[in-house]
């Protein structure tokens, strides 16, 4: 039987919530059972529903827990500087946010259409407001002649869904180095703005 955890409302609630997020990566939203998620967490199932009447309010939980953390993060990143390093900020800063929400990040990812059309409006909001910080960075670099042409909407959404993809390879025991990854990924997200390398970039600096 599992260890019955403490008493403690706050320290439940966030064990719940890892297990959760734990689990729905592991086997999928609509695989996953409130009365396995009490077991995983050592709570019988009534108990559970004192924390989440459904599970449809817990994946909702879990999804604005995930956007809210992004929003308060990007604070002022990639909001001064030239458009080639406030997009290696966003870059980095969308990446290094991740590393240790490997599983926030993939079931915030896929499982966004599991949610009723009220709360996917509600995510839907949140997300494109974390998204146009990255639009803001690509018309101006744009608009300044550093970035190519392009629709910076469709751009945005190309750039976070690549930077995402991370959850479909990414292993912590992989062979490459988490700042080794973070490189080529600014390095690619650059070439899909247009944006000249940072050899290239060093290069005009100098001239």
């Amino acid at each position: 039987m599992a260890r019955r955890i403490g008493s403690d409302g706050i320290r439940t609630h966030a064990a719940i919530c890892e297990a959760a997020v734990r689990l729905i990566a592991k086997v999928g939203y609509e695989a996953l059972s409130m009365r396995r998620l009490a077991e995983e967490v050592g709570l019988g199932a009534a108990a559970l529903y004192r924390y989440f009447p459904n599970k449809q309010a817990m994946l909702y939980s879990l999804l604005r827990e995930h956007m809210s953390g992004l929003l308060e993060g990007i604070g002022e990143v990639g909001t001064s500087g030239p458009p080639e390093t406030r997009l290696d900020q966003f870059t980095r800063f969308h990446i290094q946010h991740h590393w240790p929400r490997i599983d926030s990040l993939f079931i915030s990812y896929m499982e966004l259409r599991s949610l009723t059309p009220e709360n996917f409006r509600s995510i839907a909001e949140m997300r494109d407001r974390y998204e146009h910080n990255l639009v803001a960075i690509l018309q101006d670099g744009q608009s300044s002649g550093s970035f190519a042409p392009m629709d910076c909407r469709v751009t945005a959404r190309a750039i976070i869904a690549l930077l995402n993809g991370l959850t479909t390879w990414y292993r912590p025991d992989g062979p490459i180095r988490h700042d080794e990854i973070e490189e080529i990924y600014c390095q690619t997200v650059a070439r899909v703005a247009g944006a000249p390398q940072r050899e290239e970039r060093l290069c005009l600096e100098r001239a």
